[in-house]
């Protein structure tokens, strides 16, 4: 096996995934999936969701691809499980880790980038509803997030410069 077209095709579908994730989460999950993930949005109280489904949604055919192409030597198709289980990974880091901080950590952060996707995903949870929403991607935020960070941060800086 030729490992440099593995990770290649690895990393190609890492990157892909993120479109996948926007476009599944925009079109089936606040569509006709709504029943499972309305509880993101709308809290009940309970430490699992129905929403927490979505899990095996994308588990499976990473699972899939990596055990039929491992199985049948098709190394292209188990690069594919492998890029969307590397997916997976960064976001359960992303949204149950940082975002929502089912684990805690990176609590106090002061990273540009976690509060950037973090305010990100709050503005996308402003919405209750399954329709008008925003910021439906993950990893990759759309630039008025990073500039309203930005803008948050130059005030901070002010403020300090002002009380010295």
């Amino acid at each position: 096996m030729n490992w440099f077209p593995f990770i290649l095709i690895t990393l190609f579908t890492f990157l892909a995934m993120e479109g996948i994730t926007w476009l599944t989460h925009r079109f089936v999950m606040h569509g006709f999936l709504w029943y499972l993930h309305e509880d993101h949005h709308k809290p009940t109280g309970h430490k699992l969701e129905k929403n927490d489904a979505f899990f095996l949604i994308f588990a499976i055919p990473s699972w899939l691809c990596i055990m039929l192409g491992l199985q049948n030597k098709l190394y292209w198709v188990a690069a594919i499980g492998f890029g969307i289980a590397l997916y997976g990974l960064a976001y359960f880091i992303v949204h149950e880790v940082i975002i929502h901080q089912r684990f805690k950590l990176f609590t106090r952060s002061n990273n540009s980038y976690i509060k950037t996707i973090r305010w990100a995903h709050k503005m996308h949870h402003k919405h209750l509803d399954k329709h008008e929403g925003e910021s439906f991607g993950m990893l990759m935020v759309a630039k008025k997030y990073w500039d309203k960070v930005r803008a948050d941060r130059s005030i901070q800086e002010a403020g300090k410069v002002n009380k010295v």
